[in-house]
């Protein structure tokens, strides 16, 4: 289906593009992503793609908007507050590009449901903010052979990495389990910095932009880190792991 006139001038930037052109954006147009996460990761994430013309959005979020999320939740405003998360985010979204299509879930992500939920789409954005929810994500993309981006942040940090499925690293291939509800590390601590998860989720849009586009090279077998106060991105490259409890020869599957 061509694009009509007004479609050609929001995306005039995108179909000028060298290496991306018209070819890309009918890609992106016929694109169904699913951000798990409406908060700090799933805010810029969300912006990105509608903007950038993905066809179709899924958003899955049982949270209501709090005064303490607008530091960096960029989705959500101050008249907001005690709404539900994916009532505000498609509201929003849908006042940016009405051309996308949006699917909003008002449900806490569960084994029961996730492989209901990501069944429809090409690829899914983990913006969630805890262990639990992520490692549920990969497990499920795993035995779906579904395409994932990864993302988490602590403080003045985070990370990315992008899954493909029986072709590279996933999430429990570098750590294979989350840490203990004792370790430090896996409590809640003060922070973030409001334009780390910001940095993260742009990143997560790039990353699916160019999945669904056809265009370029993913960041799988690299864990990205990066280091707000120190201005740093460090890669950390991996590798799949043939004893991977998620994608290892020996894993079971997940029902």
């Amino acid at each position: 289906m061509a694009f009509s006139s007004e479609e050609r001038k929001r995306y005039a930037r995108h179909l000028d593009l060298p290496g991306f052109g018209a070819h890309a954006q009918e890609r992106l147009r016929a694109g169904r992503a699913m951000v798990v996460g409406c908060g700090g990761l799933g805010s810029p994430a969300l912006y990105y793609l509608a903007a950038a013309g993905v066809g179709l959005l899924g958003l899955v979020d049982s949270d209501k908007v709090d005064i303490s999320n607008l530091q960096r939740q960029i989705l959500h405003a101050t008249p907001d507050i005690g709404r539900p998360k994916v009532d505000s985010a498609v509201a929003r979204l849908r006042a940016l590009n009405p051309h996308v299509r949006l699917s909003a879930h008002e449900e806490h992500l569960t084994a029961d449901n996730a492989r209901e939920l990501f069944a429809p789409y090409d690829v899914v954005l983990d913006c969630t903010d805890n262990f639990a929810a992520k490692y549920l994500i990969n497990d499920v993309c795993v035995a779906l052979k579904k395409p994932f981006i990864h993302a988490s942040i602590s403080g003045f940090c985070g990370q990315l990495l992008t899954v493909l499925p029986g072709k590279s690293a996933c999430l429990r291939c570098l750590f294979p389990a989350p840490p203990p509800l004792a370790a430090p590390e896996a409590s809640p601590s003060a922070g973030p910095l409001g334009t780390i998860p910001g940095v993260l989720g742009s990143l997560q849009a790039v990353e699916a932009i160019k999945f669904l586009a056809g265009i370029g090279a993913q960041l799988t077998d690299v864990l990205l880190t990066y280091d707000g106060l120190e201005v740093e991105f460090r890669p950390i490259h991996a590798k799949r792991n043939p004893d991977c409890p998620a994608c290892g020869a020996g894993a079971k599957p997940k029902e």
